[in-house]
């Protein structure tokens, strides 16, 4: 179902379709996203996640103060967010993600190694156990293996059959399926809705 040239028709901008296409592939056969619906709803998040399919790891370079201290409630006002942002992606992660989804504190290094990454943008220590777990991969471990195409593929069609989401696809429901893959913001709604309406177009 998924090879470069749909790929390509879809994002025209992915980075390695040819690479891409095999991983998600082979990782799409041992899941549930066995119906051009199913994939189509898959591709629509997977395509905002990703850029495009232009990153597997999240873009944590802000340059506007006032954006990142609006997006993240750890960022203590707009002085705070100018010394972060001098400071680097790095120190971004490792405030924002500070005691959530399973990391530890600010100086443990957590919220950059378990920042958002892969095609389904997989976030913080508790997430990446309970999906390595499943899959028998030490992703919390080594968490660059989050960010490795070939990994990263088998962690997205996990996340997708763990959350449910092949039975909201059948139901046609996005906002729900963007509430598992993004949380309640849902943030990107259009964004997603219009990458799966194209990919209605590819996968008929």
């Amino acid at each position: 179902m998924i090879t470069a040239e749909t790929l390509k028709r879809l994002a025209p901008r992915i980075k390695d379709a040819e690479l891409h296409a095999q991983v998600l592939e082979a990782a799409r056969q041992q899941s549930s996203v066995d119906t051009p619906r199913r994939l189509c709803h898959f591709l629509g998040q997977v395509f905002v996640e990703t850029a495009g399919f232009t990153v597997l790891s999240e873009n944590l370079k802000y340059r506007d103060p006032a954006r990142l201290d609006a997006v993240f409630s750890a960022v203590k006002g707009i002085e705070d967010a100018k010394s972060l942002i001098r400071l680097g992606e790095v120190a971004i992660a490792n405030r924002v993600y500070a005691g959530r989804l399973g990391n530890g504190n600010e100086g443990s290094g957590d919220g950059w190694a378990f920042r958002g990454s892969g095609y389904k943008q997989l976030t913080g220590r508790a997430n990446y156990r309970e999906l390595g777990k499943l899959l028998k991969l030490g992703i919390e471990q080594e968490p660059e293996l989050a960010r490795d195409p070939a990994s990263a593929a088998r962690l997205a069609f996990a996340f997708w059959d763990m959350r449910g989401c092949s039975a909201l696809a059948d139901l046609g429901d996005l906002e729900g399926i963007t509430a598992k893959v993004n949380g309640p913001a849902r943030l990107g709604l259009v964004e997603r809705r219009a990458a799966a309406l194209k990919a209605f177009g590819i996968w008929k």
